[in-house]
């Protein structure tokens, strides 16, 4: 009988230990992955936006649900060559109100570049300065602060697309692009054609506008599948695919927070068109976005954070 109950134990002990052996091993493998996405960013001096906590860098505190600000770069890197942001989009998050605001900002955006000294197209701030200088280009256009950023390969996140399943849109009117027919209505896409319906812009009545409404439900049905992810495993395997094509200011710790505090709300996500002009300047097209735009978004976010 002794000896019958010492085996049970001694397996049940076992088990125990490959259990958590196993637990550990997904932990530090799910912390490389974010670990090796981390990373951060210096502020540029010239530009200090003061957030509604009552001062400029201040962290987010994920545990009390703070809302905060990120913006998205889809960027279009090449070999030898930093690229553009081919995708500019500040999600403001607040949990408080179980809601995010989604902004794509057109990238033909005449802006002054911060730190460089210009007046430019908005997506040029990633060509001539990176991160730093679009985070602060934007935080300076829209007169909000920007908490986080989360840079993405546009090619890699064709992959990420299907890892979560595809997305399923909505379109407006059937076109042909890059190989791929799309045809009106509800329609499922993998990630190589994902990307494809993002990208056209020529054919589209709104032409650039209505491209970025195409990248905002893209997005905005990608993070609702992520907030799908149940388990540690699908975590796991996640993480190892974006690893590869993003880059982020988000600490391993705030995520683990996002993931369990900050995901009802991503089910929740409101688009937001930010209006504007096209005008020829010197030959360039522009898209012009006047001040008192600029000041109905910068409500907007300041009111959604409250």
């Amino acid at each position: 009988m002794r000896r019958g109950i010492k085996i049970t134990l001694g397996a049940i002990s076992l088990v125990a230990v490959v259990m958590i052996g196993y637990s550990v091993y997904l932990y530090l493998h799910v912390k490389s992955a974010a670990d090796q996405m981390y990373e951060p960013r210096e502020p540029i001096k010239q530009v200090s936006i003061v957030d509604q906590r009552g001062g400029g860098d201040f962290p987010v505190d994920m545990e009390n649900e703070e809302p905060f600000n990120a913006l998205i770069l889809g960027v279009d890197e090449r070999s030898n060559d930093r690229g553009r942001s081919d995708t500019m989009i500040v999600l403001s998050v607040n949990p408080a109100k179980q809601s995010a605001l989604m902004f794509n900002i057109p990238r033909d955006t005449r802006t002054n570049i911060v730190g460089h000294g210009t007046e430019d197209k908005i997506n040029h701030a990633y060509a001539f300065g990176g991160v730093n200088m679009s985070v602060q280009t934007v935080e300076q256009l829209l007169d909000v602060p920007i908490h986080y950023y989360m840079k993405v390969n546009m090619e890699g996140f064709a992959q990420v697309i299907d890892m979560v399943g595809g997305v399923n849109v909505n379109n407006r009117f059937a076109f042909d692009y890059e190989g791929y027919r799309f045809e009106q209505g509800n329609i499922h896409l993998d990630g190589a054609a994902a990307l494809g319906f993002s990208r056209m812009r020529y054919d589209d009545p709104k032409g650039d506008l209505g491209r970025n409404d195409r990248q905002r439900e893209i997005i905005k049905q990608v993070l609702k599948n992520t907030v799908q992810v149940s388990n540690v495993l699908q975590l796991e395997t996640l993480l190892d695919e974006v690893s590869a094509h993003v880059r982020t200011d988000v600490t391993f710790d705030e995520m683990k927070q996002m993931f369990s505090n900050y995901r009802p709300v991503l089910n929740h996500i409101e688009s937001v068109e930010i209006k504007g002009t096209g005008k020829k300047i010197d030959g360039v097209y522009y898209y012009i976005v006047e001040q008192s735009e600029r000041d109905r978004i910068h409500q907007m976010i300041e009111e959604h954070l409250k």
